[in-house]
This record gives C-alpha cells, sequence and structure tokens, in this order.
C-alpha cells in the first residue's frame, strides 16, 4: 500500500509517497521511508508523530493513502513575536 512521510524543518522540508507492506505501522513507514538518514536530528523517542494531523503512537497501523507526519518543536525568537496577553495597548 502507498503512504505519505512528511517532516519539516527550518528551511528543509520533504513529503515523500512510499511503498509499505499491508499493515505496516508508523514506525515501520518512518524507516522505511530513509526519512531518518536525510535528517539525523529527528528523535523519534521525543518527538512526536501523527497521521493527517492527529497524534499516534508508533506502533499504529497504517491504511493505504495515510500521510504519517514527525513533528518538531516549534521555537521562536521572543524579541520577534507580538505579545497576545495586552501589553502595550492603549485601550484598556
Amino acid at each position: 500500500m502507498q503512504v505519505g512521510v512528511a517532516y519539516s524543518e527550518a528551511g528543509q522540508q520533504i513529503w515523500m509517497t512510499i511503498e509499505v507492506p499491508d499493515e505496516s505501522t508508523v514506525r515501520q513507514a518512518i524507516d522505511r521511508s530513509g526519512i531518518l538518514k536525510s535528517f539525523p536530528t529527528i528523535d523519534l523517542q521525543t518527538q512526536k508523530v501523527g497521521v493527517f494531523g492527529r497524534l499516534v503512537k508508533l506502533d499504529a497501523a497504517l491504511r493505504p493513502g495515510d500521510r504519517v507526519e514527525i513533528y518538531r518543536a516549534i521555537t521562536c525568537d521572543p524579541q520577534t513575536v507580538p505579545r497576545r496577553d495586552g501589553e502595550g495597548d492603549d485601550d484598556e
């Protein structure tokens, strides 16, 4: 069956379609994709994974057409992100 595997980090992203045996798991699809070699910083012990935006475990079974997503922590520079707590608003 065909499934997709997707991962993105700053400046790089990958989304590939691969063929996996029926009854494959998320972990098996990730391993078969070779994405761990392309992105050695991926740590499946700490990073979450999902299928179509829904968190799943590595041993979750896949269905044809599923898109496996490897999530990374979102980091931002607090100096460049506008605050949302009302600080600086003159309307209060």
